[in-house]
């Protein structure tokens, strides 16, 4: 076989982990568009936050430690302990579901029935004010994030694929284990929405605020809830992407590579975000191997986003969204 086309194939392999890494933070936008018609811009920086505290837990780092020095003049920074890694993600869920309430009770429902331009507007101020709270309570140097996961080549697949084709496939054990938790994640979710009480309690609302409150459904509780599943949707993405290149400030730009998933796979569909990833992630690898050369590469920083307006002129609401029609 070609050495071109195993090249091809090891890049396509690549590409399709790389996508199921920005299906994870599309994920989040999804759920909370779909339960309350909020566009989340935050999601990134809620990827970083969460991220930047399960590293803080983990390595007994001090909240506010610079504040605190500054003010009383102190030089402490550490407890003096370390946490376990299983523990410091609990710790982290605990802190995402009381950032979910903080974000309805002092933010989103102050703002029920606003235009949805208001409610983008707000979360690009959330986005900005959880990156000065990240970066105040644990610092903005970059840190190592080592929950334990594989990382490294995957021995197994490089002999196999050397012995089958005389060429090996360089497959990171890290994007194997991303891709298996993102597929069980969007199965547990998808199961969520459409066979729990609350899963039907949050489509409800999602199609129609005032019937859902007709019928008893609290508001504020779904609301709390879709944005503390977009928290642990969160956590899960930014361990991944931390452990992958560590936990800097430039994590929070993963939600701009996520909006042209949304595009493709539409901003109310759960499935949608996970195609979308992997067609984006497939896709930029792809063109960067076959055109990036005749143009001088780097050609994986726009291709997503023309492939996303490519989508935008011929069909608006993606391969999965609804289409919808207004009668005037």
């Amino acid at each position: 076989m070609p050495e071109q086309l195993l090249f091809a194939m090891e890049v396509t392999l690549n590409g399709l982990m790389a996508g199921v890494l920005y299906a994870l933070v599309a994920l989040g936008f999804v759920l909370i568009f779909k339960a309350s018609g909020v566009f989340n811009f935050a999601q990134g920086v809620m990827a970083l936050f969460a991220a930047l505290t399960l590293v803080g837990f983990m390595e007994g780092q001090i909240p506010f430690a610079h504040l605190i020095n500054a003010i009383f003049g102190t030089d402490i920074h550490h407890f003096g302990w370390h946490v376990n890694a299983l523990v410091a993600i609990l710790m982290t869920m605990v802190v995402m579901v009381a950032l979910a309430w903080c974000v309805n009770h002092f933010v989103m429902r102050h703002l029920v029935n606003q235009e949805p331009i208001i409610l983008f507007m707000a979360t690009i101020g959330l986005a900005y004010f959880l990156e000065g709270l990240g970066d105040l309570m644990w610092g903005s140097d970059i840190k190592n994030l080592n929950v334990g996961l594989p990382q490294g080549i995957n021995g197994w697949i490089d002999e196999t694929t050397f012995n089958l084709f005389g060429y090996g496939f360089f497959i990171d054990n890290l994007d194997i284990v991303a891709t298996i938790v993102a597929v069980a994640l969007v199965i547990v979710l998808i199961a969520f929405a459409q066979y729990t009480k609350q899963g039907r309690a949050m489509r409800a609302v999602a199609d129609d605020h005032q019937a859902a409150l007709s019928v008893g459904i609290s508001l504020n509780f779904i609301w709390v809830m879709v944005w503390s599943v977009a928290g642990f949707v969160a956590l899960v993405a930014g361990i991944m992407w931390g452990s992958k290149s560590g936990v800097q400030f430039s994590l929070s730009l993963i939600a701009l590579k996520a909006l042209p998933v949304l595009m493709l796979g539409g901003f109310t569909s759960i499935p949608g975000a996970i195609v979308g990833g992997l067609i984006i992630g497939v896709g930029e690898k792809l063109f960067e191997f076959a055109v990036g050369p005749l143009i001088g590469g780097a050609t994986e920083n726009w291709f997503a986003f023309v492939l996303a307006l490519v989508f935008l002129v011929f069909r608006p609401q993606g391969l999965f969204g609804e289409k919808i029609i207004e009668r005037v």
